[in-house]
């Protein structure tokens, strides 16, 4: 796989700006087939930084009602990225 195909896009919420604030975590949506190998490879050669550990989780579309239609969000992986100390990822640098 190629590693923009592995990594799609970071998950920017709430949460994961504490998580990255106070523990260092990371957190990416991506591809259905990577595993925790080629996830931390795909993070260390993209970002140019060292990875500590990764744990992934396949999360279920939510059911979505629009009037009477129902419709399903996407599923899709997300993996939470713990980087070594020292290390930073900076998504917006100049806001």
């Amino acid at each position: 796989m190629i590693q923009y195909d592995i990594i799609k896009r970071p998950l920017i919420t709430e949460k994961t700006n504490v998580q990255k604030e106070s523990s260092n975590q990371v957190t990416f949506e991506v591809g259905r087939q990577a595993n925790r190998v080629e996830i931390k490879k795909a993070v260390e050669n993209i970002f140019n930084v060292k990875v500590a550990g990764v744990r992934t989780m396949q999360l279920k579309g939510k059911i979505k009602r629009r009037g009477r239609i129902l419709g399903k969000r996407r599923d899709y992986k997300k993996a939470i990225v713990t980087l070594m100390p020292g290390e930073r990822i900076d998504f917006f640098e100049g806001i």
